[in-house]
């Protein structure tokens, strides 16, 4: 089986699903049904019925990003058995619905971070980027300080009464890094910014289905041999789903470029590893610049860029296969 390329679509229109084919594409990402939706709890028919608009336009529901894990789970705070059940309970159905990959993240307070939504780069399209020192002016939020060992007995709690779960129904839990991968953020512990957290994170449960999204971004940011771990975790079997993503500096001063520009990793190279590693996962190309005359889609997620990606990944696999 083939690398999967899939998009995650700004909506499931009929008319976006098409394009989506036409683009090569062979799966999705997308988030929770908006269906069935109640109390903090997304059923079972609402999954189901989603995955059947998704196969009834030819493509294949392969991830989704993500059911939310609320800051009282993260933190351990009280209140976070109730949200553990709705977690469970919405995790079971997405089970029972066929849908096999859910990526998932161990952010708190902050999701990913960016300080500008308009840094132009080639030819002036607009970019993301991210400058620690401008970040930290803001200063300690309301929680004040968490702590990343608080974080991580909370992550251990959590996977003890999750794994069993999506053992069960047979979903793969892809913990995403943190993104910017560092620690702390204006206070706030951050445990998933290195490939040491991720060998640590292996450990709270021998499971199968623990593994990991390889953001490749997030991990060459981190100053880490990105070829080296796509390899590493492949051969593990712990490499379920994988963010094609390409930025140029560091953790604590980056932007997000072309797929296609000389930055932090040499994404043909990286392409070449995930085949010559036997990854047959899902794959898509993650923030994208915004291009001319493109304004659909929020700030690294607009049509135009997404096509470039995807036909410059594309024709990576077709060069590469050709190869060998």
């Amino acid at each position: 089986m083939p690398i999967e390329i899939c998009i995650y679509p700004p909506d499931l229109s009929a008319s976006y699903l098409r394009l989506a084919v036409q683009m090569s594409a062979t799966g999705i990402v997308y988030g929770p049904p908006r269906e069935y939706y109640e109390d903090g709890v997304w059923d079972f028919r609402g999954w189901l019925m989603t995955r059947q608009r998704i196969e009834d336009a030819d493509l294949k529901w392969l991830v989704c990003e993500g059911i939310p894990i609320s800051d009282r789970i993260k933190q351990g705070l009280p209140g976070r058995d109730e949200d553990l059940d709705k977690f469970m309970r919405s995790l079971r159905a997405m089970g029972q619905a066929g849908i096999p990959t859910l990526c998932y993240n161990w952010m708190t307070v902050f999701n990913w971070l960016r300080t500008s939504l308009t840094t132009p780069v080639r030819g002036g399209a607009q970019a993301t980027r991210y400058q620690h020192s401008e970040m930290q002016r803001g200063g300690l939020t309301e929680y004040g300080e968490v702590s990343q060992e608080s974080l991580w007995e909370a992550l251990a709690y959590f996977m003890r009464a999750v794994v069993p779960v999506a053992e069960e129904v047979n979903v793969q839990l892809a913990m995403h890094p943190d993104d910017p991968p560092l620690s702390p953020i204006r206070g706030i512990g951050r445990i998933m910014s290195s490939p040491e957290d991720f060998a640590r994170l292996f450990t709270l449960a021998t499971s199968p289905m623990n593994g990991l999204t390889f953001c490749q971004g997030c991990f060459s940011e981190m100053g880490a041999d990105v070829l080296s771990l796509i390899r590493t975790y492949a051969a593990q079997k712990k490499l379920f789903f994988a963010h094609f993503r390409n930025v140029r500096g560091s953790a604590e001063d980056f932007c997000e470029i072309f797929h296609d520009e000389p930055g932090n990793a040499n994404m043909a190279a990286a392409m070449r590893a995930y085949l010559e590693a036997g990854f047959e996962g899902p794959i898509r190309p993650d923030h994208m610049p915004t291009m001319e005359g493109d304004t659909s889609g929020h700030a690294g997620y607009t049509t135009m860029g997404r096509l470039y990606a995807v036909g410059y990944m594309r024709g990576l696999i077709d060069a590469l296969t050709l190869e060998n």
